[in-house]
C-alpha cells in the first residue's frame, strides 16, 4: 500500500507518471513529494514502493 495525500492506495510498483496518469493529472502542472522530499520531474519514472508516503499538489491557473 502507498499513502497518497493521506489515503491508502494499491499503487506500489506504479511509476509516478503512471500514478499521475491514472489520476488524470498533467505532470507539468504537478508537484510530487515522496517521504517529505520533492521529487524532480526528471525522476517521475521512479517506481512507488510499499509504504511510500506521497503528496501530490496540482497547480491550477485562473484569473
Amino acid at each position: 500500500m502507498v499513502t497518497i495525500n493521506g489515503e491508502p492506495k494499491a499503487a506500489d510498483g506504479m511509476t509516478v507518471l503512471e500514478l499521475l496518469s491514472s489520476m488524470q493529472l498533467k505532470p507539468e502542472r504537478t508537484a510530487v513529494m515522496i517521504g517529505g522530499e520533492i521529487l524532480p520531474k526528471s525522476d517521475y519514472s521512479t517506481a512507488l514502493r510499499d509504504g511510500d508516503e506521497v503528496d501530490i499538489v496540482s497547480f491550477v491557473g485562473g484569473g
